[in-house]
């Protein structure tokens, strides 16, 4: 039943897609956290630049914005991000396109959980000397990663599922294999089953282990 996969690496496509997800993950945590910082700052230019930011790119598709990455970016600005080859260039595009779109519902999930810090708590920090900067890093964004855990997961679970967009500009992870099995088997069935468990094992043991440790984290009010 499944001799058709032979000469189609499963194993590597999804190697490719989780190394999408963790580099993405970890640059739209810290560029989200960024822009979280900047909605909430005192400094009328920085809530701007956040707010003009989170607005824009919230409402442009992922596609739009992967394919600009190689269109614009690449072959019109002739920007390579250090890399040689077309494949690093274009795994690193994918993974600055993925990064630029989901910082933005990072930074409002984050915007969330620092709403849920009672102002009085800020207060006091500034009555005994805090600037904005030493608040928000020892008082206010401790409690609020902790209150946003579980709408956190749904951005990681998402963003999983979003790095499927990366074959738009050729990057070798599993929604581009998929595809070529799709266009060279008469297994279209199948092939759905295939690749729709490999993105449940990718996804559902990460949401069950971050909603326990949301629950572990949570802040008791």
């Amino acid at each position: 039943m499944f001799d058709f996969l032979e000469g189609y690496d499963l194993l590597a496509a999804f190697w490719v897609t989780i190394q999408l997800t963790v580099y993405s993950a970890i640059g739209s945590l810290i560029w989200g956290t960024l822009l979280a910082a900047m909605r909430v700052s005192p400094v009328p230019l920085m809530r701007g630049f956040g707010t003009v930011y989170i607005n824009i790119v919230r409402n442009i598709p992922l596609t739009v914005i992967i394919v600009f990455t190689s269109l614009g970016l690449f072959q019109t600005l002739g920007v390579d991000l250090g890399a040689k080859d077309f494949t690093t260039i274009n795994f690193r595009l994918a993974v600055l396109g993925l990064i630029a779109y989901t910082s933005a519902f990072v930074c409002e999930a984050l915007r969330s959980g620092i709403n849920t810090v009672p102002l009085g708590q800020v207060e006091a920090a500034r009555a005994i000397g805090l600037s904005f900067p030493q608040t928000l890093r020892l008082i206010v964004m401790p409690q609020a990663f902790r209150s946003v855990v579980g709408p956190l997961t749904n951005v990681l679970i998402a963003l999983t599922k979003n790095t499927t967009v990366a074959a738009a500009i050729g990057v070798g992870e599993a929604a581009l294999l998929m595809r070529e099995m799709i266009e060279n088997e008469a297994q279209l069935i199948l092939i759905s089953v295939i690749f729709a468990f490999g993105f449940i094992c990718l996804t559902l043991p990460t949401g069950l282990f971050l909603g326990w440790v949301a629950k572990k984290v949570a802040v008791k009010r």
